[in-house]
């Protein structure tokens, strides 16, 4: 960081990051004088974004004033809607959950549903944690469907009726909302909560559809439009017969996907309507079902082979209603990866089970609510408009 960019919202960045908890680090680390970084500083405690205390060690004289985030005020919500249900957690500007809630809900009830029903979940949440409405400083909502970021519209959202081009930010008053599609919260929840150190991964889940969060350099890659990632439509060699509901045919999600597999059941007498009545087959020992399930992660295995010689990822996380039989979906994922990739894309590689499970998407929105409010255009906005 040079002096040119030591702003306010850049020094607080440098403090959420725990790479500076003292003045003198942060004189050290952007060059600034110390009467800057005390302008900075008083500033961001001024706005009751940053507290200062008294609990550093000795060096031989006064202990020095501890820098870090002022927790208290601030209060951020994750929204993770999928086509049955509604999870919901409220953080703190840290991340640390302080409040969350689950209940059954059909995306398919619309827009005005769905989004009453979620503001009504935030004020009792917000009770639960004792934190007034005035303290929620954004929300992130992940949704199962591709979405146009920048205005946080979905487009098209094949299982989402009457969600097109629906302005969900503008829904809720008073609070910053942002939208997008749920396998990039997922990724991000992933990736800041298990992966940090990892600066590429990939999020594939596979439950009904398949679909792929990246994460490039740390940062989650969403591409021109918004729709980078979406794997499942990537074609099958050898499935022509298998019709998608894109209108095309031998997608990977129409060949994988857990649809895909509860149909392919069905067709052998078996009772399968969903992925979760492919998980709880497996389960039980079907040995119908676990062939089907080790043969889709093959499949699964040569979309991600050409995307490994190409992304080269340190990871990759497997997750969604299948990645709960995830020993018998990694083993046909892993075969056919290591098989058909690069071994210098692979020496390193790792191919893993969610470790964030079902709170990957809650949990990555709510990262995406706080990483927006914390970054430094926003910051600067905030001081600056004080």
């Amino acid at each position: 960081m040079t002096p040119q960019s030591g702003s306010a919202g850049d020094v607080l960045t440098l403090i959420s990051a725990g790479s500076a908890t003292t003045r003198s680090d942060l004189a050290r680390l952007t060059g600034l004088a110390r009467s800057t970084i005390s302008q900075r500083v008083d500033a961001l405690i001024e706005r009751g974004l940053v507290e200062e205390t008294e609990s550093g060690e000795s060096t031989g004289g006064r202990p020095p004033r501890q820098l870090r985030l002022h927790t208290e005020d601030h209060a951020f919500a994750g929204v993770d809607l999928g086509a049955t249900h509604c999870r919901v957690a409220l953080l703190d500007i840290s991340g640390n959950v302080l409040a969350e809630c689950e209940d059954k809900l059909l995306i398919g009830e619309g827009p005005e549903v769905v989004l009453a029903h979620v503001d009504k979940r935030l004020d009792r949440l917000l009770d639960e944690a004792g934190r007034p409405r005035a303290m929620l400083r954004a929300v992130g909502i992940g949704v199962p469907g591709p979405v146009e970021f920048a205005t946080g519209r979905p487009n098209n959202p094949p299982i989402m009726p009457g969600w097109n081009d629906y302005p969900v930010p503008e829904y809720f008053a008073g609070v910053e909302v942002l939208v997008d599609n749920d396998v990039n919260v997922m990724a991000l929840g992933e990736h800041r909560n298990a992966f940090a150190g990892a600066g590429h991964l990939l999020f594939v889940k596979v439950g009904t559809g398949i679909g792929c969060g990246i994460v490039a350099d740390g940062k989650l890659h969403r591409g021109a439009q918004g729709s980078a990632g979406d794997i499942g439509h990537i074609r099958v060699s050898g499935h022509d017969d298998a019709g998608c509901r894109c209108g095309n045919s031998a997608c990977l999600e129409a060949v994988a996907g857990g649809a895909a597999i509860a149909r392919r059941l069905t067709e052998l007498g078996l009772a399968a309507e969903s992925g979760a009545d492919v998980v709880a087959l497996v389960q039980a020992g079907n040995t119908q079902a676990l062939r089907l399930v080790r043969e889709a992660g093959r499949h699964i295995g040569e979309v991600l082979a050409g995307l490994v010689n190409f992304f080269n990822p340190e990871v990759i996380v497997i997750g969604g209603a299948l990645s709960r039989v995830h020993e018998h979906l990694l083993a046909g994922i892993r075969e056919t990866v290591y098989r058909r990739s690069l071994p210098l894309a692979t020496h390193h590689l790792s191919i893993t089970p969610s470790r964030t499970g079902i709170n990957a998407a809650a949990l990555g929105a709510g990262i995406l609510a706080i990483e927006h409010y914390l970054s430094p255009d926003n910051i600067n906005r905030i001081v600056n408009a004080s």
